[in-house]
């Protein structure tokens, strides 16, 4: 499936990473652990399944040297467990998973397992996992309780095993994004990354389950409301749903400075639509691997601050649009529980409207 870049849809002026994803920044990786079933429902099977877990590794030996974390939230309506100690102490020691609402706290406790169990310094302490959750009930049969602590443990080796290779990561209806809807189509995980001109990576992971069709707008371009209507009255996913977001860069930026970041999101969610609807729950992250601290949480090095951050603030805030366009891209066309779809964004009409309003060469 094509990505924003292969359309030749170009989103702001900084340039994009080698591969234009959170695996730019050196050491991250995204892996991903797709649960998808089609059996009857209890006692007989498991019921539909359309969910998944994704894992985003800030950094390998974050138990040794946190990492610098800072949140803020656009609309509440959401859960992301580790929010409050990272606003009190301004680090984590763990990985970012993303699932649906009824499986986070069984991706809670199998992080806390695997954690304790692959660390024995854990095992003498106590950690607080990052665990962020959107609603993917239109697709999925998520009172089932789908996710199991096996998905876990393979996303996350998954995550550790795609740190630094050359290819973009999976997109799209994978992972956590597999039941996931988007601006009235298909949504789900979308990456992209921007490098500043003082040579600073920055990228943007999304979980994307937001907005109604209308509102699609790719590049400026009002695409939601010229596309023609193709699915039946009433089989679209409802606009509340949410939208996870994570900022990772390479720049050294406290916790405060983290915060900010992490705000910008939002601004790229709206060039592509959202309106952050009251039952929606627009929860973003940000981390630098680029100032690490201490267990007692001294930093190594000096932030960046005041108006050396806004180089950073555009590349957040272009890196994020592009990613709502890559998860929609990325997915194709899902049926799901009691029949429900969510239809694919088709790319060869996107470009023709592109073209026709200027926006593509």
């Amino acid at each position: 499936m094509p990505r924003a870049t292969d359309l030749g849809i170009r989103i702001g002026k900084l340039p994009t990473g080698p591969t234009d994803s959170v695996l730019d920044v050196r050491g991250v990786g995204l892996g991903h652990a797709t649960v998808w079933r089609d059996e009857p429902a209890p006692p007989a099977g498991h019921g539909v399944a359309r969910t998944g877990v994704t894992v985003l590794v800030l950094a390998a030996d974050a138990g040794e040297r946190p990492v610098p974390l800072g949140g803020a939230v656009l609309n509440g309506a959401g859960e992301c467990t580790g929010f409050l100690a990272a606003a009190e102490w301004g680090l984590t020691t763990t990985p970012v998973f993303l699932t649906s609402t009824m499986q986070l706290g069984r991706v809670y406790d199998a992080a806390c397992e695997i954690a304790v169990e692959q660390d024995s310094e854990v095992a003498e302490d106590v950690i607080i996992p990052v665990v962020a959750e959107c609603d993917d009930s239109f697709l999925n049969d998520c009172r089932r309780m789908q996710v199991q602590r096996a998905d876990v443990e393979r996303a996350w080796q998954s995550a550790l095993d795609s740190r630094g290779t050359a290819m973009p990561p999976l997109e799209g209806s994978v992972g956590s994004g597999t039941g996931m809807s988007c601006l009235g189509f298909k949504g789900g995980i979308g990456t992209a990354s921007r490098v500043t001109p003082e040579g600073y990576t920055v990228a943007v992971l999304l979980m994307t389950n937001f907005g109604v069709r209308e509102r699609l707008t790719v590049d400026g371009v009002p695409v939601g409301r010229l596309l023609p209507a193709t699915d039946p009255a009433g089989s679209a996913a409802p606009p509340a749903g949410s939208c996870i977001g994570v900022v990772v860069t390479d720049a050294p930026v406290d916790a405060a400075g983290c915060t900010r970041l992490a705000r910008r999101i939002g601004l790229g969610l709206a060039r592509t639509g959202s309106t952050a609807h009251h039952g929606s729950g627009e929860i973003f992250l940000a981390a630098s691997t680029g100032l690490r601290a201490d267990r007692q949480g001294h930093y190594d090095g000096r932030p960046l601050t005041a108006w050396d951050l806004d180089p950073l603030f555009e590349a957040v805030v272009d890196a994020s649009e592009e990613a709502v366009l890559n998860s929609m891209l990325a997915s194709p066309t899902v049926v799901g529980r009691d029949g429900n779809t969510s239809e694919g964004l088709p790319p060869e009409a996107v470009l023709r409207l592109l073209s026709t309003h200027g926006r593509l060469p």
